[in-house]
């Protein structure tokens, strides 16, 4: 069991981004979007943590003044700047940032457990109705930094910015949270899950994991199962994966006892060595990590039966 308690290392950046892709691309997160933006008015990106694009540009509900901002290289290099501002912020709740214009931008972050991943994005949005005062500075910073003003588009453009009540706001982001939340569940099952072509070893040794993960299994025995040498196969399951061997049978393991904690006659001591855990005090740490709660709370979350 030794190997099984080893240090667990974090999906690496690459997986990250490979899976934020992903979830972008599903079908669970393209009708989310589509509803989002019909109701509230508003762009919705989900981005990766480090991102050197415009979060909303292109979007259908993109902010009219912003689009306009993003012709000129230093107003664009100032909207990065507040997309940099959100993701460097610490901590699990929504990350709002204003920017030199008075408009708002929030990224709620999308983790696995502790495993930040990236943010859904939203804003572009007023939480005071903006002013005539307000807008001159504006277009004073503008002329600093050389741009040649179009003031009647950019006046135009400028108080056609959606306003909200902070309270509306906070709604807004409250939906958002809950969907983020959602998006976590997902990402863990695309890592369990991984949809994409590997070599026919990894998927045998995915079934041999699925099989046997409530057994004492080590590395050796999984690479035993599909004939290669120890080394050669922890390698190669990391590559194909994006995690290594330990994490992957982890993430295995509390995706059971997931689906276990539905049944409310089961105790937390009973679900944990259903699982495959060897000790309670082991699956409640991994499981938190994993998971970003505890196994108690996320049955005292589940809906009544």
């Amino acid at each position: 069991m030794n190997g099984i308690m080893a240090t667990v290392c974090r999906v690496d950046r690459d997986q990250n981004k490979k899976l934020i892709e992903a979830l972008s691309s599903s079908q669970i997160y393209q009708d989310y979007e589509k509803a989002f933006s019909r109701t509230t008015g508003l762009p919705l990106s989900l981005r990766p943590i480090e991102s050197w694009n415009l979060a909303h540009a292109g979007k259908k509900n993109e902010n009219p003044f912003c689009a306009l901002l993003a012709e000129n290289n230093r107003a664009c290099a100032s909207c990065l700047e507040t997309q940099a501002k959100i993701a460097s912020a610490v901590g699990a709740a929504p990350r709002t940032v204003k920017c030199f214009a008075g408009l708002c931008d929030t990224g709620v972050p999308v983790s696995i457990g502790e495993e930040l991943l990236g943010f859904l994005q939203t804003g572009q949005v007023m939480l005071n109705k903006p002013s005539r005062a307000q807008f001159s500075k504006v277009v004073k910073q503008l002329v600093d930094w050389g741009w040649k003003v179009d003031l009647r588009r950019l006046e135009e453009s400028y108080f056609q910015t959606r306003v909200l009540t902070p309270k509306e706001y906070e709604s807004v982001l409250r939906l958002l949270t809950i969907f983020a939340q959602h998006l976590a569940l997902v990402s863990n099952q695309l890592l369990v899950r991984s949809a994409n072509s590997e070599p026919p070893a990894i998927t045998k040794a995915k079934q041999f994991i699925q099989e046997h993960q409530a057994d004492e299994i080590s590395l050796a025995d999984v690479a035993k199962a599909v004939n290669t040498s120890t080394f050669y196969f922890c390698k190669m399951f990391k590559k194909a994966t994006g995690i290594n061997f330990t994490e992957y049978l982890a993430r295995v393991r509390v995706e059971k006892a997931r689906n276990l904690l539905l049944n409310p006659n089961l105790r937390i001591s009973e679900v944990a060595f259903a699982a495959g855990f060897q000790s309670l005090s082991h699956f409640n740490r991994v499981f938190r990590r994993i998971a970003g709660e505890s196994p108690t709370r996320y049955r005292e979350k589940l809906p009544a039966s």
